[in-house]
């Protein structure tokens, strides 16, 4: 049974940092994409970041350009969103999800498995 477990969300100050842990069992990470997606109360679910299978490509929406890294850590099994100079409209709450075949990497219908999240608060 695959699990996925997000932790390190929190409370901070705008121009904070996070880093957000992805740690997986029953699959192992490296044999898939991985990807970030977030949460507002109200809005629809968005893409953050995300790695292919062999770590080659990487994406990440707009506003996380410059300020997010996704990253993997194949021997934990886990995979990170270091998260620098946080505003308030990165306050939402985050999860990690396994992308087990083809399709645009930016849509959350190409995502098979997902965590149950974890809350990022940024206050102004």
């Amino acid at each position: 049974q695959v699990q996925l477990v997000e932790s390190g969300g929190g409370l901070v100050q705008a121009g904070a940092s996070l880093r957000l842990s992805c740690a997986a069992s029953g699959l192992t990470v490296s044999n898939y994409a991985m990807g970030w997606f977030r949460q507002a109360p109200g809005k629809e679910r968005e893409f953050v970041a995300a790695i292919s299978r062999s770590g080659e490509s990487i994406y990440y929406r707009d506003s996380a350009k410059g300020r997010f890294t996704i990253s993997r850590d194949n021997a934990k099994n886990t995979v990170y969103l270091q998260m620098n100079a946080l505003k308030p409209e990165d306050t939402a709450v985050y999860y990690c999800a396994v992308k087990r075949g083809s399709g645009y990497y930016l849509l959350a219908l190409n995502y098979n498995d997902w965590g149950q999240g974890t809350q990022v608060t940024v206050s102004s």
